[in-house]
């Protein structure tokens, strides 16, 4: 090897025995705080947060420095999945006009939620999950599971937030307008509780960002492409675990600063105020 490299064999065993430098070993340290991170969050971590995360823990180190050593020791978030529209607008109940008008940054918590439904595939067939987003703090305050779309998976999830919250007057609850959130068995529910009731307009997912956003990390952090649940009930315990365990209080948020939900809400003080980025 060295004939053909034209070095000398005194010079490549130099360099063998060469201890290395200091910033070698902080390099290396880096790298085995990436790789603990990795492991500890299941690869739902890419480099943005894979940084806070280090930056909170003591590393001192830029996102550039993050990415070039994620990508030296292949080590890469997990990839999302394509998953199945479950809006049903085709039908001929009453719809709500768009109050929220994409204000998705109220100043503080119970003053705006936003809900939605996607899929769940599992080998046992496909599985509905709904859910409620604080949209101050991105908290999931209520959840609910199904193997149909009915009303009934919609107003599971709205009674459990509003049992858990206890939210005032003056709440807004915003969704798209499918059937489920058109029905009048939803819209009982959300007068019995003194809410008001707004609609995406037609066709406008962007109204409902924050919580397609919300879907898209647990499609990619939880349920990457090839693997599938294998029975309902799997899916229900590890989407409880990711929700209640993980992304409310632990998971950094990029439109919170960079911490998590509960974090969000627990430095929340209303003489303040609060924007996408944290505490002004």
């Amino acid at each position: 090897m060295c004939e053909a490299l034209e070095v000398s064999a005194s010079g490549y065993y130099a360099w063998v025995d060469r201890p290395d430098t200091p910033t070698d070993e902080w390099r290396q340290e880096l790298v085995d705080a990436i790789e603990d991170v990795h492991a500890e969050f299941q690869g739902r971590y890419g480099s943005p947060r894979m940084t806070a995360e280090l930056t909170a823990r003591e590393y001192a180190c830029s996102e550039n420095t993050v990415v070039k050593l994620m990508r030296e020791h292949g080590i890469r978030a997990n990839i999302p999945r394509r998953f199945v529209r479950t809006t049903d607008s085709n039908h001929r109940l009453p719809v709500a006009d768009n109050l929220l008008a994409r204000n998705v940054d109220p100043s503080g918590p119970n003053t705006s939620w936003s809900a939605d439904i996607t899929d769940i595939p599992t080998r046992e067939g496909w599985v509905y999950l709904a859910v409620v987003e604080d949209l101050f703090s991105r908290r999931i305050v209520g959840w609910s599971m199904d193997p149909t779309m009915e009303s009934r998976l919609v107003v599971d999830a709205l009674e459990r937030a509003v049992a858990r919250r206890r939210p005032g007057a003056g709440l807004l609850a915003h969704s798209d307008r499918g059937s489920q959130y058109a029905s009048d068995h939803y819209q009982r529910v959300l007068a019995a509780a003194g809410i008001t009731c707004s609609m995406s307009g037609v066709g406008q997912c962007w109204d409902n960002a924050p919580v397609e956003s919300f879907f898209g990390s647990l499609k990619r952090e939880l349920a990457p492409p090839g693997n599938l649940f294998h029975t309902h009930e799997q899916a229900r315990a590890e989407i409880f675990e990711y929700i209640e365990a993980f992304y409310n209080r632990v998971r950094r948020h990029s439109a919170l600063g960079y911490v998590s939900p509960k974090e969000f809400e627990r430095m929340y003080n209303p003489t303040h105020r609060y924007t996408s980025r944290g505490q002004e």
